[in-house]
């Protein structure tokens, strides 16, 4: 599910890139804003996901 988990992340992050853009040259600062809380919320959890995977490469290193 981690795969999954990232590719939807990564999906969020440009969707929201998509709308700062479009804010940005529509002259609309709401859409604006709003692309760039889902960008920043789309990388928040990808950052959750690798420090997850840090977490269990760690665990599986003590296991041996």
């Amino acid at each position: 599910m981690g795969f999954m988990d990232k590719l939807k992340n990564r999906f969020q992050m440009s969707k929201g890139h998509t709308k700062q853009n479009v804010g940005r040259a529509a002259g609309d600062p709401y859409l604006e804003a709003e692309g760039k809380s889902e960008r920043v919320s789309g990388a928040t959890k990808q950052v959750g996901e690798q420090v997850k995977d840090a977490g269990k490469n760690v665990r599986g290193a003590f296991k041996k």
